[in-house]
């Protein structure tokens, strides 16, 4: 397993392959349907500064923050799946969440030298793995907001990378695990 610590480095993302396990370390930021679209938005404007938000070499979680805790929602809803590739030329480079992505999203991670990566549904191993968490932008979105988190061992697989996938056969035609 491969300790990854953010803020990743393009090099570090070459060296990882598909199906390699990881250990991420580090400051991630979570974002699902309500706010990742926004945040599309304040890259292309070039607003994220005021934000005090740096994508660069960053890591996203699919998740909502919520007293329950955090775990990955599905990365193939439209709202999500559609910010991968402008997130990711934005700076991203891990997408964290669950699910199959399409193979135009997988090939936009491969133009921007970054991946996309499936977590397992273990929210309370998750939320003991929170060290901080702050709000980092959209505070009206309640726990859907833009938040940052300090984590320490988040597991994840790479599912894709260098227009490759993890998934096959009845997954790729729109199933998912």
């Amino acid at each position: 397993m491969k300790l990854i610590i953010t803020p990743i480095t393009e090099d570090v993302v070459k060296s990882l392959t598909l199906g390699e396990m990881v250990m991420i370390c580090g400051d991630i930021y979570t974002g699902r349907d309500a706010v990742l679209p926004r945040l599309v938005s304040s890259a292309e404007n070039n607003e994220l500064d005021t934000l005090g938000i740096n994508l660069q070499g960053s890591v996203i979680f699919h998740t909502a923050v919520s007293p329950a805790g955090v775990g990955p929602t599905s990365s193939n809803k439209i709202e999500i799946e559609s910010s991968i590739p402008a997130l990711s030329k934005a700076g991203v480079k891990i997408h964290l969440g669950k699910g199959m992505l399409k193979q135009e999203t997988i090939d936009a991670l491969n133009q921007h030298n970054a991946v996309y990566a499936v977590i397992p549904p273990v929210t309370a191993y998750l939320s003991s793995r929170i060290e901080k968490q702050t709000v980092a932008a959209f505070l009206e979105q309640g726990m859907e907001a833009l938040h940052l988190l300090r984590v320490t061992g988040f597991p994840a697989i790479i599912s894709a990378i260098r227009g490759e996938t993890l998934y096959t056969g009845e997954e790729k035609k729109g199933l998912s695990w």
